[in-house]
């Protein structure tokens, strides 16, 4: 049995919550924000501690193709990947530091991550977590189904869709212009790490489409291994999160045009389809999981089920 977040790294926590300066609110103004380094070393020191020696990309050269499609080229890029745990953002950044070539630690100086607003508003503990790295803050609209569902009044309901708008445009505009200056954005399309049991957190999220429409090139990256479980006592909480040091390897698909992908998708429907964007993200997690299952294959081991 490992141990949680908050028994293992309580010290480091308290670290990094007094030298947090991210927003514990978000409005329209506060979605682009830069990673606070001095928060970064403290993750850089808890992943040493967790990924064995053999965790790593797998398929380095499509990583590398990307790269330069983006860097050399001008192409704007996209990474969707799946989502298991809190690890998943920091994990790519980390191995591709660690991979120790000039190219693959720009790449990872160049991934802002698009994340939930929760992650700023939750707690503390989780915002100092989730701020060594740099994030578009948007308004997810699961957010907004849960307070539809809690029984928000019409007026409180309408003034929580306008906060939404607007902090979604900013997060556009945001975005543009991190693609303007050869940033690559990162998006999990689930839009939640997956629990065990519970197949709809896998099920990628309709809004996926209009990012496959807005870039030239992804990327799409399966997850082996999983240091960091959900805490079944818990499963809220982030900070009680369990680790169990090991292995995880980062695996890349080769780089796909963005516009055909989403046009072979749509030309295979059939006219009368009734939610041709759900179908196109239902192929980008269909993708993902095969490529997750030939990988467990190869590697003999799977412990994200």
């Amino acid at each position: 049995m490992g141990y949680t977040l908050k028994e293992k790294y309580g010290d480091l926590f308290t670290a990094m919550v007094k030298s947090s300066r991210a927003a514990a609110k978000i409005d329209e103004t506060k979605v682009y924000e830069e990673a606070n380094m001095e928060n970064r070393k403290y993750m850089t020191k808890l992943l040493d501690d967790t990924f064995n020696s053999e965790a790593g990309l797998g398929n380095v050269e499509n990583f590398k193709a990307f790269y330069d499609a983006v860097v050399k080229e001008g192409k704007s890029g996209l990474i969707l990947m799946e989502h298991y745990t809190n690890l998943d953002l920091p994990a790519i950044i980390y191995l591709l530091e660690k991979q120790g070539e000039p190219w693959a630690k720009d790449f990872a100086s160049r991934i802002v991550a698009v994340a939930g607003m929760k992650l700023n508003e939750a707690s503390a503990g989780v915002r100092a977590f989730t701020e060594g790295f740099t994030r578009v803050v948007i308004y997810p609209t699961r957010s907004l189904n849960a307070i539809e569902a809690k029984g928000a009044t019409e007026e409180e309901l309408q003034a929580e869709e306008q906060k939404a708008r607007k902090i979604n445009f900013a997060a556009m505009r945001a975005m543009d212009a991190c693609k303007k200056r050869g940033q690559v954005i990162l998006v999990f399309p689930s839009g939640t790490r997956y629990r065990p049991g519970k197949p709809e957190t896998k099920r990628g999220l309709r809004e996926i489409d209009s990012y496959l429409r807005l870039f030239d090139n992804m990327i799409l990256v399966s997850i082996n291994g999983n240091c960091l479980r959900i805490n079944p006592e818990s499963p809220d909480d982030m900070l009680s999160d369990i680790l169990e040091p090991g292995k995880v390897t980062l695996t890349a698909s080769p780089v796909i045009n963005c516009k055909k992908f989403r046009n072979d998708v749509l030309e295979a429907l059939p006219a009368d389809e009734p939610d041709p964007k759900q179908k196109t993200i239902d192929k980008v997690m269909e993708y993902l999981q095969n490529q997750h299952d030939e990988v467990a294959k190869i590697d003999g081991y799977d412990v994200n089920k």
